[in-house]
């Protein structure tokens, strides 16, 4: 398989495109960082420079077009309301455009739990970054693409465990960076999984388990 990442310099893009080649998938990992482009590499993945905001649906097109799948994980990361936006709003919406321009319907979504930390205090920029992910959610189901959005609890960066809880809804809690592109692993080849929304936590059920009880129910 070739797999388009957007996002593939972070916490989980990078770990899932060294899932992606140690199964033997060609992977792009496109970046908008030039100093980014040794952590793609070192992934195994082929880095490409590319920007969701500067660049048009056509230039994003030609850059996804002869891959098999697209996986968006980019993200504003925190760094202001315009950014979130630009990034995780309209730029999944350009994406996903451009991915159908360029005739590549399986695309994955890694977006945000529901419940992602309420227990603190209520925040504006949190708020804001909560309703554009649930937009952005809503503009790629309204697409013709084999969609498959996975809505990951707080993130961790201790060691993955190989094990989760997944479902179109369940409780909230945290995962680890490691499982969540464990999932997206095996979810991504499996093509009978798409068109729809899975929460994801930490579990007790192995990851390929989880895949194949979502296919069957």
């Amino acid at each position: 398989m070739k797999v388009f990442q957007i996002g593939a310099a972070g916490g989980v893009g990078n770990r899932l495109a060294r899932l992606l080649v140690a199964r033997g998938d060609a992977v792009t990992g496109m970046h908008r960082n030039p100093a980014q482009t040794e952590t793609v590499r070192a992934s195994g993945a082929t880095p490409l420079t590319g920007d969701l905001v500067d660049d048009s649906v056509d230039e994003l097109a030609a850059k996804i077009g002869g891959h098999d799948a697209v996986v968006f994980s980019a993200g504003a990361h925190g760094t202001g309301r315009d950014k979130t936006t630009a990034i995780d709003g309209k730029g999944l919406e350009k994406a996903a455009t451009a991915a159908a321009r360029a005739g590549v319907s399986r695309f994955v979504l890694v977006s945000v739990f529901p419940d992602a930390l309420r227990a603190g205090e209520p925040d504006e920029g949190f708020e804001h970054y909560m309703k554009v992910k649930k937009t952005a959610d809503v503009h790629l189901t309204r697409t013709g693409l084999d969609w498959l959005i996975v809505r990951p609890g707080t993130l961790l960066d201790e060691p993955g465990t190989g094990r989760v809880t997944a479902g179109p809804a369940i409780e909230y809690g945290d995962v680890r960076r490691d499982d969540v592109a464990a999932f997206i692993d095996a979810a991504l080849h499996e093509p009978a999984l798409g068109r729809v929304i899975v929460e994801l936590t930490g579990g007790e059920t192995p990851v390929t388990e989880a895949v194949a009880r979502l296919v069957s129910s």
